[in-house]
């Protein structure tokens, strides 16, 4: 039977700097997914539509183009989050 780890040890942080980093971007990328969301990226348009397989597939759209903007320097958060985690990470050795 396998035993149950309680949450704090399972929300620890990576120790790699490039996982690290990985996170920080994706957190970036999910933020910037939600403000493009909000400028209406992904919504159907109401002629010449792609209908329900474009309703569908927009999030994956909306997540690409977040991932893109993050790999092309993004707004700097992934950088923040980045150097907020190493730190964190450095305190809890």
């Amino acid at each position: 039977m396998t035993q149950i780890q309680p949450i704090g040890s399972s929300l620890s942080l990576p120790k790699n700097e490039s996982a690290l980093r990985e996170a920080a971007q994706q957190l970036e990328a999910s933020f910037l997914a939600e403000m493009l969301k909000s400028a209406g990226l992904g919504t159907s348009r109401e002629s010449f539509g792609g209908g329900a397989g474009e309703d569908q597939f927009a999030s994956f759209l909306v997540k690409e183009h977040a991932l893109a903007m993050v790999r092309a320097g993004g707004i700097g958060l992934s950088e923040s989050i980045y150097e907020a985690l190493k730190e964190k990470d450095n305190v809890g050795r």
